[in-house]
């Protein structure tokens, strides 16, 4: 086991054990099983600090424009602070096979589930900011079984969802350059060292630019990719974004619509968290680090969250112990800050603009999968000008920026449907 994951948290006690072929001295090409334990005492902290905390007053609007509304979030920090059970979490985390290995002297977590099918096609799936590997825990089941969950069996997967560098339980680079790029690379490595010499990759969120960023490099082994939050928005649409308009000349309707979605978007301020990550990660870690009060506002501050009742709408995919779960997470491994430097790695670039993520670079296959309640709907027109070998384009009916977490069957599905023909592709 590296220095780096013993350096984890003091106050989780995690049980690594090296496969019987492992030497005794540490092998850091080797994969090894991983488990979680989240010590009490880290719990009681978490508890303390959420009955101590020091509340702003009240904000004078009656919407969400001045941030999180301190009602609700007060009503959602006490229940986090007396009723949730991080365990239940846990076990679920425990219930699935999960390892650890070091690439570039940083430690992998990762999920790894076989389908029982020998010809099942590898994936990989990268989740984003401010969510985590239990993004995919509920699409596991479908992906890896798809005959138990009313699909073909012959569309089954097996499943790797690494936890990034600087979140979750995967180690915190020290050094600067973990950019989409690098942790691209450090995701072929993965599936090489898994044995995986054909494979696929999926992402939304920050998943979306490190996936599109191993398409872009063709690196070895990878056959297609998914993308659920694409790089689509054309250089002149950027531009007049950036300037808050007008809109470029020749829009269609429905990209005159995206258009306007994303003027509104930028005027209501709802991507200052990506400005303030872009530009000062460190300053904000320390009140994302001291403070789960100040934790769950800033992120409650993700547009994918931005309709989210905090669990009192029962109509909403996404129950409060499942939100909280994914800030428990962040909270019990003290990697807020770290996460969040990945923006600063970005040099502000947008995971949106395709010609920031240089999207006709890409000659593999494409597949894209918009869900309809989203913050970014692109039109199938921009898709097919960002990415030249567009294989698959799909408007879904339901589901949101955490689709995989929200609408699991759905997603699910859609992945099925996206790389169905590239199972007829020889190595």
């Amino acid at each position: 086991m590296s220095s780096s994951m013993s350096a984890l948290l003091a106050a989780l006690t995690l049980s690594v054990s090296a496969f019987a072929s492992a030497s005794p001295q540490a092998d850091t090409t080797l994969v090894h099983p991983f488990h979680v334990h989240v010590s009490d005492s880290a719990l009681a902290d978490l508890r303390q600090r959420i009955a101590t905390t020091r509340w702003p007053d009240q904000e004078t609007v009656a919407d969400r424009t001045q941030g999180a509304q301190l009602a609700r979030l007060h009503e959602l920090v006490r229940y986090w602070g007396t009723r949730y059970d991080w365990r239940k979490a846990e076990a679920r985390l425990n219930a699935l096979p999960q390892y650890v290995t070091t690439i570039d002297g940083v430690d992998i977590h990762f999920i790894w589930v076989r389908s029982k099918r020998p010809d099942a096609l590898p994936l990989i799936m990268t989740h984003g900011w401010p969510g985590s590997v239990l993004e995919f825990v509920k699409v596991i089941g479908p992906l890896t079984d798809p005959a138990a969950h009313g699909g073909y069996a012959a569309d089954a997967f097996d499943v790797v969802i690494p936890s990034i560098p600087g979140y979750g339980f995967s180690g915190k680079p020290t050094v600067t350059g973990w950019d989409p790029d690098h942790i691209a690379r450090v995701w072929a490595e993965l599936m090489q060292r898994l044995g995986y010499t054909r494979y696929v990759a999926q992402g939304g969120d920050w998943g979306a630019p490190i996936t599109s960023a191993m398409a872009r490099h063709a690196l070895r082994g990878l056959a297609g990719i998914h993308l659920n939050l694409p790089a689509t928005v054309p250089p002149e649409v950027a531009a007049a974004l950036a300037t808050g308009g007008p809109a470029p000349v020749g829009l269609t309707v429905k990209e005159r619509a995206t258009f306007d979605t994303l003027l509104a978007f930028t005027r209501q301020g709802n991507s200052a968290y990506t400005t303030m990550l872009g530009a000062r990660p460190q300053t904000i870690g320390y009140g994302v680090t001291d403070s789960p009060a100040f934790l769950a506002a800033f992120m409650l501050g993700h547009p994918g969250f931005a309709e989210w009742d905090y669990g009192a709408d029962p109509r909403q995919s996404l129950t409060k112990d499942e939100v909280l779960d994914d800030f428990t997470l962040y909270w019990l491994t003290n990697s807020a800050a770290s996460a969040g430097r990945l923006y600063w790695e970005n040099k502000g670039r947008s995971p949106l603009f395709a010609a920031a993520q240089k999207t006709t670079e890409i000659s593999l296959p494409v597949a894209i999968t918009v869900f309809p309640e989203d913050v970014y709907r692109p039109s199938e027109t921009w898709a097919k000008r960002a990415y030249r070998n567009l294989n698959y384009f799909h408007e879904a009916d339901k589901g949101g920026h955490f689709a995989a977490w929200e609408q699991p069957q759905l997603f699910a599905e859609e992945l099925r449907a996206a790389f169905r023909s590239l199972r007829q592709t020889s190595p």
